[in-house]
Order: structure tokens, then sequence, then C-alpha cells
């Protein structure tokens, strides 16, 4: 008999190849307008790994918050922005006045006014308007994370729920196998061949068999769950999934793996942003001592019942005014507290960005040492299984000439059993691992593009 498993190669444990292979699942992004509706109102749906995460990406409540998060900051760096682009204000007011013709501002009553404003130089506001451009994109960086992190989870659910089913038709067939074996083993007792023990015996292992099929159905409601929630797919929606792998062979050096995190971890971009964010902050407020320069112009409509005709030899109803307003700091001491301020930040943003590179650095080796752990694991399984099958085709033939009976045979089916589930449980946690260090070396969106 031969061994029934997953079309899978030899593993080893590249991330070239691996990304390679995943990109037969089809790039998401640029084909998510042209991905088809999803079917609610059908009572079953056949779901493939590929199509299973593009409705998880096009649905999930995650990036739209992340979209949010990064709209919200390009909308804060553009109020900063303005400050350098043209404002025009209008405005109106009435009131008393004794005395000299004056607002509480210092300015003139006017019935109606026009101010217009636009700053030239100022490099400490330019630097803070730098500063918060620099946190919107790191915003989007941000926002790549939580398509990866819904990748991730998919793909999890998706696995996981592959192997439960398919573990649950193997206990389905050892519940058989169980109940042959009790029936054979009551007949003996009758006859006085077997003592009671084995018969209790194989209660036991009939009852475990329950006991493991029932934990894997609720194992496997939830599952399915929790994809219909990822997917967007309607709660009485039928999920009919296909067996899938994923897939990758050949060589890759472990530096090249640790340089391609380094270059593309989503963590550590967003320190790197962080740092550069903060470098932009403290070079502004270091020019904090230039002058700053800002364009000013009023139009002021006055009336005489504001006593101007009292006060002034000629009264001139309407008045414009322009010109450019040039401040030059001799001593502050809240641009030297800035600075002091601005410069601590960075250090600090420097910090925690060497602290990052050593940790992603150590992550991606953990991580590959633990994906080639769980190939080991999966070979193992493999051979185990591929043991069992010969040792049960050896039985059936011994059975089928009269040498051993039933129960004989129908313990190797058991053990046979036993042996694919640990298989497929090794090939899911193989799976586990692989996305998890696609998602440290900042490849699992990319191959998902």
């Amino acid at each position: 008999m031969k061994i029934r498993t997953f079309t899978c190669s030899k593993l080893s444990f590249s991330l070239s190849v691996v990304c390679v292979a995943l990109l037969s699942f089809a790039p998401l992004t640029a084909r998510a307008q042209e991905a088809q509706p999803i079917p609610t109102n059908t009572s079953a749906i056949s779901l493939t790994l590929k199509r299973a995460i593009e409705l998880a990406l096009q649905n999930s409540k995650d990036i739209q918050i992340a979209k949010l998060h990064a709209s919200l900051a390009n909308r804060s760096a553009l109020i900063t922005k303005a400050q350098f682009m043209p404002n025009l204000y209008a405005g109106s007011g009435a009131g008393y006045t004794f005395g000299i013709p004056e607002t509480p501002g210092g300015r003139a009553p006017a019935l109606f006014n026009v101010t217009y404003t636009e700053e030239v130089f100022n490099e400490p506001l330019r630097g803070l308007g730098k500063e918060q451009q620099e946190q919107a994109k790191s915003q989007k960086i941000l926002l790549e994370d939580a398509r990866n992190s819904v990748i991730v989870r998919t793909a999890s659910t998706y696995l996981e729920l592959v192997m439960v089913r398919h573990s649950l038709e193997l206990l389905r067939k050892e519940q058989d196998s169980a109940d042959k074996i009790l029936a054979v083993t009551q007949q003996r007792e009758k006859e006085n061949v077997e003592l009671p023990v084995a018969v209790t015996k194989d209660q036991l292992t009939k009852a475990r068999v329950v006991q493991r099929v029932l934990q894997l159905e609720g194992r496997q409601d939830e599952l399915e769950v929790v994809l219909r929630g990822q997917t967007g797919l309607a709660e009485n929606t039928q999920i009919e999934i296909t067996p899938e792998d994923l897939p990758g062979i050949a060589e890759q050096e472990g530096a090249n793996l640790v340089a391609m995190a380094l270059q593309d971890n989503v963590a550590l971009r967003v320190a790197e942003s962080d740092v550069r964010a903060k470098e932009f902050r403290l070079t502004g407020e270091k020019r904090g001592y230039y002058p700053t320069l800002q364009l000013v112009s009023v139009y002021s409509l006055l009336a005489k019942f504001n006593n101007y005709d009292q006060f002034f030899k000629t009264f001139e109803r309407n008045n414009f005014n322009a010109g450019v307003q040039v401040q030059v700091p001799i001593f502050s001491a809240q641009i030297r507290a800035n600075i002091a301020l601005a410069q601590v930040n960075l250090d600090v943003a420097k910090a925690a960005l060497a602290s990052k590179k050593t940790e992603v650095s150590a992550g991606v080796r953990v991580k590959t040492r633990r994906l080639r752990e769980r190939d080991a694991a999966k070979e193992v399984a493999r051979l185990e299984l591929q043991l069992a099958q010969q040792n049960l085709t050896v039985l059936q033939s011994q059975f089928a000439e009269g040498r051993i009976n039933l129960r004989e045979v129908e313990k190797a089916r058991l053990e046979e059993n036993d042996r694919w589930m640990a298989y497929l449980d090794a090939n899911f946690q193989r799976q586990q691992a692989q996305l998890d260090l696609l998602q440290t070396a900042g490849q699992l969106d990319k191959v998902w593009q």
C-alpha cells in the first residue's frame, strides 16, 4: 500500500523559494477588485486558500481600522503644512468703545475685515511638519502589518481546518476498527479465550476514540465560525475546503535571510521611520535661532460711530495694510529647551532601533531553526506512517492466509490511523512555523501582492 500523503516535496528551509511557491496562491492586492462577490445566500461554498485570503483582505475590520489611522495621520500632517500656504479669513463684529477705539486684541474695531497670513520661513514649524509627515508614512507601514496579520490568521485557520477535517475522517474509520476489535474480544470472552480485562481495554480504546471525535468536531465548529468571520461569509454558509500545503524547497543562507529581514521587517521599518521623524524635529528646533518670516495683510471697513473722528485728524473708511513680519530671536530659553527635548527623543528612537535590529536578527535565526525542527519532525512522522502502513500490509496478507485473526489487522489499522494524525499534526506545525518565519522576515505581504 502506498502512503497517502499530501503533495509535498522534500522540504528545506529556503525563504526565497518558499516565497516563489507561495506566489501560486496569486497576488491579492492588485486583483482584489477583480475578485468575485461573496456568495452570502448560498448554502455551500468551495474555498481555496487563495480565495479565503482574498476575501479576508477585502473584509477585514483590522485593515479598515489601519487605513483610518493612516488617513488620520495624513490629515494631521496637513494641518501644520497648511500654515505655509495662503490663509484668508473674513470677519465682522460690532462693539461700543469709550476712549481710543480698539478691540481687546489691540486692533481697530471694524464693521468688516479680511486677513491674509502665510508662513514663509519658520524652521521649527517646518521641522514639526516633516516629523508629522514621516509619522504618516509609518502608519502606512503599520497598514502592511495589519495585512500580514490577516493573512497569517486566515491561512492558519484554513490549514488547521483542513487538518481537523482529515483527522475526523481518520477517527471515524478508527471508530469502526475499534468496534470490530471490541466485537471480536467480546466473542472470545464468551468462548473463555479472553479475560474480562481485555474487553475493558478495548472498551476504553473505543471510548477514547469517541472522545477525540467529539473534541475535533467542537474544534471544527470553532474554526468554521472564525473562518466565516474572517472572510465575511454568512453564518449558515457551509464551507468546503481542499487540502493545500505551503511548499517551499531549495537552499538559502541564513545571513541572506537575516539581511532580508533587516530590510523588510515591519517593526524595524517603523522604528527607522521614527528615527527619521525625530531627526527632522531636531533639525527644525536647532534652526529655531534663525529669523522667522510671515506674510501678513489686513483690510478693514471702519465706522464713525466708534469715535475715530475724535481721536484722529482724518477718518478713512477703507483701510488696507500689507507687509512682512520678521522676528529675530535674541535670547530664548524656550528654544534651548525644545532642542534638548528633541535630542533626547532622537536618542531614545535610535536606542529602540538598535534594540529592534538585534531582536529581529535573533528572531529570524530562532524561527529558521524552528522550521528545520518542524521539517525534521514531519519527516519522522512520515516514516512512522510509512512503517505503520507497511506493517498493516503484511498483517493483511497474513490474515488472508488465515495465519492471524481480524483483531490483529484492526489493531494495525488503528496504529496506522494514529500515525496518520501524527503526520497531519506535524505537517500543520511546519506550516505554522513557515508562516511565522515569512512574517518575521517581512516577506509575507510581498508574496501575496
